[in-house]
């Protein structure tokens, strides 16, 4: 039988958890899980929770926000090593990397997921060191995600609104990039590497991504005109962001971003600041999640 715990965060998305706690009671299945859950009560908390705990299957019940920072848990608990591994049931205003994973954002059929899941291996990334799981970058997502971060509010409706109210008023840099000793000079709307193939709510920014492949996937979206915003959304949505023209996109182990002004940056839609060289890697193979049988061999 696999130990498994629950980590519920009770602010995540702005939904309440305590029926999903229901949920887990009633549906999951008991002869393969002796379980446990546990609320988190601070920012961080889900680190501590999931690098000290002893359980094999640990869950993140939450946004991308509780997943990194479950995930972090792991990693510094020795990460694929430790024999821990990552779970999701996503309740977030994003849920990036489960929407990858092909995980439900129905915690009904999460659990039910969970129940009948397989195990697979996947990269992670660092900016300046720190760990990331699904994408990271500067520009006007980045103060988008520090706006939104500051509303005090969470959602779809509420991302959206921001992120206009950021382009009002936004103006691109410009940037030194190097992909593996690649080099390009470009002024950007935003630069993202993406672990996973997107920010969140099915918005592919880095759509040709996969988290097993040992590589990031640098997406740099160039200058544009209001007037195509509609256009960059559809190809946005439907996953084809790298057939733009303003599109511009590269793979790589290690991305060095210079830019003129230190300031905002995020990884996994939380906002941070940071300076004028940003340095991101990827870390191949070093954590195990729990996803769809389906999706065993095609993360």
């Amino acid at each position: 039988m696999t130990k498994a715990l629950f980590i519920i965060n009770p602010i995540s998305g702005g939904k309440k958890k305590e029926r999903i706690a229901s949920l887990i009671d009633r549906l999951l299945d008991r002869e393969r899980f002796d379980y446990s859950i546990v609320w988190t009560e601070h920012a961080g908390h889900a680190v501590e929770i999931a690098r000290d705990c002893d359980a094999t299957l640990v869950v993140a019940v939450g946004g991308d926000g509780t997943v990194s920072e479950v995930a972090r848990g792991i990693i510094a608990a020795g990460g694929k090593d430790s024999g821990k591994v990552l779970g999701i049931i996503p309740c977030g205003s994003g849920d990036g990397l489960a929407l990858h994973l092909g995980i439900s954002r129905n915690p009904r059929k999460a659990i039910a997921m969970l129940n009948g899941s397989c195990i697979a291996d996947m990269d992670y990334g660092t900016v300046n060191g720190q760990p990331f799981f699904c994408t990271t970058g500067v520009g006007l997502d980045a103060d988008v995600a520090d706006l939104f971060a500051k509303s005090g509010r969470r959602g779809l409706i509420t991302y959206i609104t921001t992120a206009l109210k950021v382009w009002m008023h936004f103006e691109p840099d410009t940037y030194d990039i190097t992909v593996d000793g690649e080099k390009i000079n470009t002024p950007a709307v935003f630069v993202t590497a993406g672990n996973a193939n997107q920010w969140g709510n099915q918005a592919r920014i880095t759509p040709l991504a996969s988290v097993s492949d040992g590589l990031l996937d640098l997406s740099v979206v160039l200058p544009f005109r209001s007037i195509r915003i509609p256009g960059l959304v559809l190809k946005l949505m439907t996953g084809r962001a790298h057939t733009s023209r303003f599109f511009l996109g590269l793979k790589g182990r290690e991305i060095l971003i210079k830019r003129t002004h230190a300031g905002a940056a995020h990884f996994d839609g939380d906002p941070v600041t940071m300076g004028k060289e940003i340095v991101i890697k990827a870390v191949a193979d070093a954590l195990q999640v729990a996803v769809p049988s389906n999706k065993q061999n095609r993360i």
